[in-house]
């Protein structure tokens, strides 16, 4: 079921100030500061033209894993993996198709080692560092090593001034949204227990950022 936003924010406290559309200098300082720590980025200017940008990128033939990400939901990416024609092994269809518990549990830590591996992102600091955060490690733990290539995908709502300010995203607007769609989907709380902060891609041209100039995602 895809979620949004809009789904959870009326019953959700978050600090609004942590989630706003940022002006051009803020991001164009941002994509430098990213570049600058080895990641590759690239700017959308809406939701349609991160899903092509994504679909440019990757190559037929590849295998592709995605974490959950409401943003991967937003753009159109989610659907496209599991419906559209684009030739990819798309590693959900097959892990979620697999009945016994054990054996899918183990696709699911193959799958961080996929060619492509997509999710979001829950604050980017103006400085140049990604923070995310799992219950599971799930998403995350594909990001600094295991996958082949990762493209990582954000509303530039999610531009904040630096890693203490990303952090505090963290907490007081991404997880209490997740917290909400956690309940909601799955029947339990959510929790902020694995944690990333990712510094630097130190692999040219392994990791990708894609900033869409909009507010999507948590």
């Amino acid at each position: 079921m895809m979620s949004q936003k809009s789904d959870y924010a009326d019953e959700t406290e978050i600090d609004a100030s942590l989630d706003e559309l940022p002006g051009d200098d803020t991001v164009s300082e941002t994509v430098a500061n990213l570049e600058a720590n080895g990641f590759t980025v690239v700017v959308a200017d809406s939701a349609a033209d991160a899903l092509e940008t994504i679909q440019s990128h990757i190559p037929a033939e590849a295998s592709v894993m995605n974490g959950h990400s409401t943003t991967l939901e937003e753009i159109g990416f989610t659907e496209y993996l599991s419906e559209g024609d684009h030739g990819w092994e798309s590693l959900p269809d097959e892990i979620w198709g697999i009945d016994d518990d054990a054996e899918r549990q183990a696709a699911r830590r193959e799958s961080q080692t996929a060619d492509y591996f997509l999710g979001g992102i829950n604050a980017v600091a103006q400085t140049g560092e990604l923070v995310a955060a799992d219950r599971s490690g799930s998403r995350i733990g594909a990001y600094p090593f295991a996958a082949n290539n990762v493209v990582i995908v954000s509303g530039v709502n999610k531009i904040v001034d630096d890693l203490d300010a990303a952090l505090d995203r963290l907490e007081s607007v991404a997880y209490p949204l997740e917290n909400e769609r956690a309940k909601d989907a799955y029947g339990v709380e959510s929790a902020i227990a694995k944690q990333l902060i990712f510094r630097q891609e130190l692999e040219e041209g392994r990791t990708t950022v894609v900033l869409v100039r909009d507010q999507l995602g948590y």
